[in-house]
């Protein structure tokens, strides 16, 4: 078996904790969201930790490797390059769907905005190992997938977990990206055992770990990624180390940083005593499996009904139409609101003029609204657009300061490229909202 990249003890590089990072002491190596990261203009802070020799994974969360349709082939040109780039020994993505719709299904295609699970049956299964194979063919560098958190079941579901898992490493000798985070919001929320999935597990396949906090609300727990690392995910850890030596082990932390920076730290190195710790793994195995031969193409049918399953889900998280039968009405209620407060988080990232122009609160209230009425159809930069639009034609701003900020940053941004400021310019687009408004 080949011998898998050893990684060591590292931690999530963000923008907002890159100083923190850099002066940590003991990280081995990071992982920054692909999406994040431009190749030609890499951030300085990973720049210098690479002439460091610290190791730089790509981690991607927009592919939806388990959608129904085959990856984009322009989402795959830009995860190569910024392996590329990085020089990185692997790349890493989610086991998971982030749209759905469009023509297989003859309906609107939807974004999620959010990771969502695949049902565990054969023909999510088909499709995804016909995708994995795909996207491995398109990169330069291996590719791991992750197990990813849920909310909710799919109702019909024909395998577990940790069958799941070893049945697509079996068929594509890919790479598993362990997160233990997960298995234990799948244990709170879907009653799964997380040793039971471990037991089920090619471990010899995992690449590296992901280990992250979370919150309880009302028994559902929140994969937040925004609170220290409760000890019941330590305990999977140390169950998965006690299993197999894992190559590598990072702490995700993505927002709600300690006040302390040292708390970081500490985190880490509680994350590395946990793997010491563990008693001797009983296999030292630490090698992928080689890819089989190719099997037979998916079947456009098998794809079709996949298309349909997800595209029904999907529109009842984010759309508002009814739940499809079988699923716990409840819960989907739950990660509605989950996929709405995130994209108003985002959207308050990407566009951080929109609250100041706003306020805080009034803009969270006009966003939740707005979600309400309108689906995310093109990513978080065209939703930002879309809002502002949807604000200034509904004349939901009526302080004049704020509406004439609000029309002065659209007019801006809303074009394929800034505009001049030139009177005329201005006027025809200022022309637009007066027709659009008759």
């Amino acid at each position: 078996m080949e011998r898998l990249t050893r990684l060591g003890t590292g931690i999530g590089w963000r923008p907002e904790i890159a100083e923190i990072v850099e002066a940590m002491p003991g990280i081995d190596w990071v992982e920054a969201v692909a999406e994040n990261v431009c190749p030609g203009h890499l951030p300085e802070s990973l720049v210098r930790l690479r002439e460091r020799g610290v190791t730089v994974v790509p981690h991607g969360v927009s592919l939806g490797l388990g959608g129904a349709d085959r990856p984009d082939e322009g989402r795959l040109a830009d995860l190569a390059s910024r392996a590329q780039a990085l020089g990185a020994p692997l790349v890493t993505e989610h086991i998971a769907f982030v749209r759905a719709g469009g023509e297989r299904t003859a309906s609107p295609l939807l974004e999620a905005g959010h990771l969502l699970p695949v049902p565990r049956t054969r023909d999510a299964l088909d499709v995804l190992c016909a995708n994995v194979r795909i996207a491995q063919d398109a990169l330069p560098v291996p590719l791991a997938v992750e197990n990813i958190a849920a909310l909710f079941s799919w109702p019909g579901e024909e395998m577990t977990e940790g069958q799941f898992l070893y049945e697509l490493v079996e068929r594509t000798g890919v790479r598993l990206l362990i997160d233990v985070a997960n298995l234990h919001t799948n244990h709170v929320n879907r009653g799964e055992d997380p040793a039971k999935a471990l037991a089920e597990l090619p471990v010899e396949a995992i690449a590296y770990v992901h280990v992250a906090g979370g919150f309880e609300r009302d028994g559902v727990w929140h994969d937040s990624h925004a609170h220290p690392v409760p000890q019941p995910v330590l305990d999977i850890l140390a169950d998965l180390a006690s299993r197999v030596t894992p190559p590598g082990v990072l702490l995700e932390r993505d927002e709600n940083f300690p006040d302390d920076p040292a708390e970081l730290g500490r985190e880490v190195e509680r994350i590395r005593e946990v793997v010491a710790a563990a008693p001797a793994a009983p296999s030292e195995r630490t090698g992928a499996r080689s890819r089989p031969d190719a099997p037979e193409p998916v079947a456009e049918s098998t794809r079709g009904r996949v298309a349909l399953a997800q595209a029904a889900l999907l529109s009842a998280l984010v759309a508002g139409t009814p739940a499809p039968e079988g699923f716990d009405r409840v819960r989907l209620g739950v990660q509605a609101r989950a996929l709405a407060g995130k994209r108003a988080d985002v959207v308050a990232k990407v566009a951080p003029e929109l609250p100041e122009i706003l306020g805080g609160a009034a803009y969270r209230a006009a966003f939740l609204g707005y979600a309400q009425r309108r689906p995310m159809t093109g990513g978080y930069r065209r939703d930002a657009l879309d809002f502002a639009e949807d604000l200034l034609l509904g004349q939901r701003v009526t302080e004049p300061v704020a509406r004439r900020r609000l029309t002065d940053w659209w007019l801006e941004r809303s074009g394929p490229a800034p505009l001049s400021g030139r009177p005329v310019a201005r006027a025809l687009r200022a022309a637009r909202f007066t027709l659009r408004r008759g």
